[in-house]
C-alpha cells in the first residue's frame, strides 16, 4: 500500500496564453467572458458602410 504523499508538487506550471487577451495589444479593452456587443453598434457600422459606398459610386459615371 502507498502512503499518501505530504509535500505540495514543485515545478514549473503550465499557464494557458490566450492571445486575444494579451495586454500589449493597441487599443483592445478588455471585456468579461459573457459581454455582448450592443445591435446598435451593427446596425450603425451596417449604415455607415453602406451610404459609404453609394456616395463613392456617386463619383463614377455610368
Amino acid at each position: 500500500m502507498s502512503t499518501p504523499s505530504n509535500s505540495p508538487r514543485t515545478g514549473q506550471i503550465t499557464v494557458p496564453i490566450d492571445p486575444a487577451r494579451r495586454p500589449d495589444v493597441l487599443l483592445r479593452r478588455r471585456m468579461p467572458d459573457d459581454h455582448q456587443v450592443n445591435a446598435w453598434w451593427m446596425i450603425g457600422a451596417f449604415l455607415f458602410v453602406s451610404i459609404s459606398v453609394v456616395g463613392l459610386l456617386n463619383f463614377f459615371p455610368g
